[in-house]
């Protein structure tokens, strides 16, 4: 029996967020180094098996699969591939810069570390689960502490209503999800039930069931992706959170979302995917350009970095809408990028706000002063965002606008003229195009007012950040910077994650 790494990296943060939890409450220093320890070794085992993946074979690999209920077809079954894998690192990356961000939390630590390590057990878990049960089972882990950490942990005055809306939103975008799939479920033969992801994607569902189911899970799972017009819980959820909850939030769950409606909706319907992939253009073009522009008039910093993730889950959207190579490739090359990028965003607004009790643009101004590590590492994440060459958001966006451009063999079966002439998808390539200017103005806008211009007089003694705060901010700043000079360390695996999708998709 081969070593059960998935297994290890899902379930070690649980182990030490309750033995976390067993501390004496004055033992913060304690708790505050078993959760570095344990972040950092779910990102040593992430990283073995990124660089120990064989792309040749391809497939789902270091796989464990035990049976479970098997009266009900249910197996704990776990493995990953070339699309899951940058997700699993990414995560561990996340989990473990949110922990150095967090180190300065001095109200009940304990408390805080042990939920943010079991916070993690799910998005782990969801990643590399195989088996759609334990998927949803997973998936559920999570809502408590995230829930908890920001009603205790938030921002005063808006973290009740921000913590509920967001635990309700996404409640209601799992109920959606889970519909779709008890009823891709329950089309099985009653001899042959199961809840696997590889079972069900070799059921060759009819195109009847899968027009009508698709828009259940694909939408589900869209709705924790930020999807418009059900979107308004990201940013009001980010902004509530504390600054460890909304990177893991922007950086990684909003990620749940749409590698769940890829990997759940679009394989395993791939004919429901090319009749609806019109549908999911318009909206998504409504996130990329809509939020772009919300961005644009905001005062709080927090809110400018909430709306900027909706826009870019927008683009991820599009990506998955193509419906060929480029655009796919590119979808999921977005999607390490911009949690990485909104991780680093989201980790300075908190960097800024702990030091200036303040998130208002009026009130701040010549930070790169007082704070000259965030200041520079804000602009490398302003020139990723900006899709700037060098960075790692260049390479993820010019393959969504490609792909776009080259448009998707469609069903046209009851869908509305101009969404299957040949000018509607190089016509939405051009219109989400322009979501780079508006993205250029917003980044450059705050930049200025946030870290150049006059500092305050009251701003005049702010101590810089801390020495585990540097290390968070060159981390995430070099892994961009390494994907956007080196593409090649990431993107020819996730494209051999994507040829079962593909091959489904009828394309090679």
């Amino acid at each position: 029996m081969t070593f059960p790494f998935l297994s290890v990296i899902t379930f070690a943060p649980l182990v030490a967020g309750l033995g976390i939890l067993l501390l004496p409450p004055e033992r913060k220093d304690v708790a505050r180094a078993t959760a570095l320890v344990t972040a950092a070794f779910t990102v040593l085992l992430s990283g073995l098996l990124y660089f120990g993946y064989d792309q040749a074979a391809g497939g789902f690999q270091f796989v464990e699969d035990v049976a479970w209920i098997p009266q009900l077809g249910i197996r704990y079954h776990m493995g990953v591939d070339g699309f899951s894998l940058p997700m699993l690192l990414l995560t561990g990356i996340v989990l473990l810069t949110g922990v150095m961000i967090s180190w300065g939390v001095e109200d009940r630590a304990r408390e805080y570390m042990a939920f943010f390590l079991i916070l993690s057990v799910g998005v782990f878990g969801v990643f590399a689960a195989l088996d759609l049960f334990l998927f949803f089972f997973l998936l559920e882990i999570a809502v408590f502490p995230k829930f908890l950490m920001i009603v205790v942990w938030g921002y005063p005055k808006t973290r009740e209503y921000g913590g509920m809306k967001l635990t309700l939103y996404l409640f209601l975008a799992s109920l959606v999800a889970l519909v779709g799939v008890l009823a891709l479920y329950a089309a099985l033969p009653a001899g042959a039930r199961s809840f696997g992801l590889l079972d069900l994607a070799a059921a060759n569902f009819s195109p009847e069931l899968q027009r009508w189911v698709f828009p259940l899970i694909f939408g589900g799972f869209a709705i924790m992706g930020a999807i418009f017009p059900l979107h308004s819980w990201a940013p009001d959820g980010h902004v509530a959170a504390p600054t460890a909850i909304s990177m893991m939030l922007a950086g990684v769950e909003m990620k749940i979302g749409m590698y769940a409606a890829l990997r759940l909706g679009v394989y395993l319907l791939p004919e429901g995917a090319k009749f609806w992939a019109p549908v999911i253009v318009v909206f998504a073009l409504v996130n990329v350009i809509y939020a772009a522009y919300i961005a644009l008039i905001q005062k709080d910093f927090k809110y400018i970095i909430g709306f900027s993730s909706v826009s870019h889950m927008g683009l991820v959207m599009l990506g998955f809408a193509t419906l060929n190579p480029l655009g796919l490739t590119g979808a999921g090359l977005q999607m390490f990028s911009h949690g990485v990028m909104t991780a680093l965003f989201f980790s300075i607004v908190g960097m800024v706000y702990d030091r200036a009790h303040t998130r208002m643009l009026p009130e701040l101004g010549g930070l790169m002063q007082r704070m000259p590590w965030a200041g520079i590492a804000f602009l490398v994440g302003g020139f990723t965002s900006m899709g700037m060459p060098g960075f790692s958001g260049f390479v993820a966006e010019i393959p969504i606008y490609l792909g776009l451009w080259q448009g998707v063999a469609l069903d046209p079966i009851n869908l509305p003229g101009f969404m299957t002439t040949a000018w509607f998808f190089p016509l939405a390539a051009v219109i989400s195009a322009l979501s780079i200017v508006i993205t250029a103005a917003y980044i450059l806008l705050a930049v200025r007012r946030v870290f150049f211009g006059q500092l305050p007089a009251q701003l005049a003694e702010l101590p810089d950040v801390s020495a585990l705060d540097k290390v968070a901010l060159g981390l995430l700043s070099g892994l961009m910077i390494v994907v956007g000079l080196y593409p090649a360390i990431m993107a020819p695996l996730v494209e051999s994650g994507l040829r079962p999708v593909l091959q489904a998709l009828g394309g090679g």
